[in-house]
């Protein structure tokens, strides 16, 4: 028995994957409002830095990987709330001290 193709729906350029009607500058604009409406904001740096902690032993407390910590802290990615949770409990601080869907206002 063999499995059926998924239909692709090309965009106008003749690439696979388009979104029906919609040019590839036209998709790029909408995913980066989508990401700036999706974003999650976080103070990871701030806190890290006042308590002279490195993100390698930061993430190595919390049982992630290392890396994992720079794209959170750069907020390339958005923790899992188990993870937002573990942080903030590792911190002492609630959870809204840590992470935000609006920007934090400066400190200074």
């Amino acid at each position: 028995m063999s499995r059926t193709k998924q239909q692709k729906n090309p965009d106008r350029n003749g690439k696979e994957g388009g979104a029906p009607g919609k040019d590839s500058a036209a998709r790029t604009k909408d995913d980066a409002a989508r990401s700036r409406d999706e974003r999650v904001h976080n103070r990871l740096a701030v806190l890290r830095a006042a308590r002279g902690v490195t993100r390698r032993k930061l993430a190595e407390e919390l049982g992630i990987h290392y890396q994992t910590m720079g794209y959170l802290e750069r907020g390339e990615y958005a923790p899992s709330l188990h993870l937002a949770l573990r942080i903030a409990r590792w911190f002492g601080v609630p959870v809204e001290s840590v992470f935000s869907l609006d920007e934090f206002p400066p400190l200074i």
